[in-house]
Formats: structure tokens, sequence, C-alpha cells
């Protein structure tokens, strides 16, 4: 029998070349508008009481980070884009992403692994699972910070090139239904603060009461989205994942997984705090300031090779995440 995972799996460099490398004339114009907009030594986030930005802040808004607030924008305007990031900026500061919304705040809400981030997908998304049947409280308001706080730690673990996730939902196991004023919120916040994030929402074992859920929160779902949802996948006939990167219970990977929290916790926070750091670090030497590249304090410059046997498995120019075991 395999042996049993019980930590999550630590990303490598998964991409040789930067693919938001090349813009247009007019997308450079646009870039530029909004990068020199929030590069201002005089800028203030609007309405905000000492709205000077912070180090944190500056780091949020890196090259990427502005690319995809004009994505979502449709490259309409540099305005559109600004009065955006600005909402977002707003956001992030009152929800109390940077202090508040703390990882001990949501323990308590993580303590049956109704999510656990696992593994990667072919494109080196790293794969967030939901486990409804496992809800172990009744706050709300809770709920939706343990939420935004595991999208925040998804994020951490986005390597250089990859700048979407993996959502993988498992109603089986008699699952809880979620509010629809719950979903609403989770969906708003996803939609207006996390744009050009969902790569792929894997959704297996819907019973009826929940295909009538979805079908009422569908029109609260951007339609980008929801082309983006995929209903009972086979994840790796479909190959959209390796077998060592998926879990065996219900979406038939080699992973042999348990969630033990006082293992996989620990080990999550700390390869995030980790990362965060490392990244932070590598940002402040190369200027520490607005716009500068993901891709570079990631490390994207210097990405190893791919293996030759995954390449195989997926197309030409997708980026692939190794997999390590955190010991």
């Amino acid at each position: 029998m395999p042996e049993k995972v019980h930590e999550p799996i630590a990303p490598l460099v998964i991409c040789e070349t930067d693919p938001r490398a090349n813009l247009s004339d007019v997308e450079r114009a646009m870039y530029k508008e909004v990068l020199e907009h929030f590069s201002d030594p005089a800028y203030c986030i609007p309405t905000l009481e000492n709205g000077e930005l912070t180090e944190a802040e500056q780091f949020w808004l890196s090259r990427e980070c502005l690319l995809r607030y004009l994505r979502a924008t449709k490259w309409k305007s540099g305005t559109a884009a600004i009065q955006r990031l600005e909402s977002t900026l707003k956001w992030r500061r009152e929800y109390g992403l940077y202090d508040a919304v703390s990882a001990s705040h949501v323990e308590p809400e993580a303590v049956t692994g109704k999510q656990v981030l696992f593994g990667y997908d072919v494109r080196g998304r790293p794969g967030l699972y939901l486990f409804p049947s496992r809800q172990n409280t009744e706050e709300p308001v809770r709920q939706i910070q343990f939420t935004v706080w595991m999208l925040e730690r998804t994020v951490d673990l986005m390597g250089p090139g990859v700048e979407t996730l993996a959502l993988l939902i498992n109603y089986g196991d008699k699952a809880k239904n979620p509010s629809l004023s719950v979903a609403r919120t989770v969906l708003n916040i996803l939609q207006d603060h996390y744009p050009e994030r969902l790569g792929a929402a894997l959704i297996l074992n819907v019973p009826f009461l929940l295909n009538a859920f979805y079908k009422l929160i569908n029109p609260f779902i951007d339609p980008v989205s929801r082309e983006k949802m995929k209903f009972n996948p086979r994840v790796i006939e479909d190959k959209l994942f390796t077998p060592d990167m998926v879990m065996s219970e219900w979406w038939g990977g080699d992973s042999d997984f348990e969630y033990v929290h006082e293992k996989y916790w620990p080990a999550l926070v700390d390869m995030c705090e980790s990362r965060r750091k490392t990244w932070l670090e590598k940002w402040r030497a190369l200027g520490g300031k607005v716009g500068i590249k993901e891709w570079d304090y990631k490390g994207g410059a210097s990405a190893q090779t791919i293996d030759s046997e995954k390449v195989a498995e997926v197309p030409a120019g997708t980026e692939v995440a190794p997999a390590v075991t955190v010991a």
C-alpha cells in the first residue's frame, strides 16, 4: 500500500519563459499609464486615512498584478483598471488581509480539513480542494475569512509564470450546502478582488439539490468563470493532473492523502511564510517598488528544465510543477 501523505506538496520552478512578456503598443501604453499612477511618490489610496501605500501594498502591485486588472477590464482603459485596483487596495486593507485575517484567527475553520492545498495540475496551477461535508462551524464571517486566507496561500504557492489556481470541489459524503448569501459574498470577493485567478473549477458528486443551488447562483457567476467549470471530470484520464499530483480518494490519483491538522497546518503556514519572506527580500533587492515582475522575484529567469516525461504528457509550452513532498 502507498504511504499516506499528510502534508502539502512544495512547488518547484515550473516555467522556462515569461508568458506575459509581450504586449501590443496599445497595451503597453495602458500599462504605462497604470504603472505611473501608482508609482507617483505622492499617491494615496482614495478615501482612506493614511492612504500612502505600505511596503506590502507596493509588493502586491507587481507588473503581473497590474496586467491582471487590465485584462479583467478587457483593456477598456487605464482608468478602468486603476479604479478596480484602487477598490481592491481599499478592500484588502479594510478586510484585514495584512493583520486581522491571520493564520491563528482562521485556524478553527481549518481543523477538519474542509479546504486543502495539495498538488499542481499539468499547467503548474496549485490545487485547492474543498470538502463541504467537513464544515465544522456556524460563523459565516470567519468561514469567508478562511476562504480568503486560503486563496492568499494558494497565491503564495504559485510558481513563476503561474497566476491561476485549480479548484477541486467534492460534494460527496453528504456535503452541506452553503447559504445563498455566503455563496454570493464569496463570489463577489472572487470576481471583484481576485480577477484572472481561477484557472479551472472541477466539481464532483453534485446532487439534485445542489444542482438547483448552482442554478440559483449561476447569474452571479462571471461568464468567463462559468466556462471554466467542469462537472464530474476524470482528472487523470482527461490529462488535467498527473497521478502523483492528485489525491487518490474520489479523484483517482496516486497520493493517499489523509488530513491530519497537527501535521498539515504548520507545514502549510511555514511553507507560505518562507516563500513570502524570500520573495520580499528579492523584491527589495530589485528596487522594492511598484511594477516589479513576479517573474523576477520568484526566480523565473533561473527556471530549471522540465522533466522530459512530463513534457510529453502535456501540450508544448505548458508549465509543469514536479512533486516534492515536504519532509
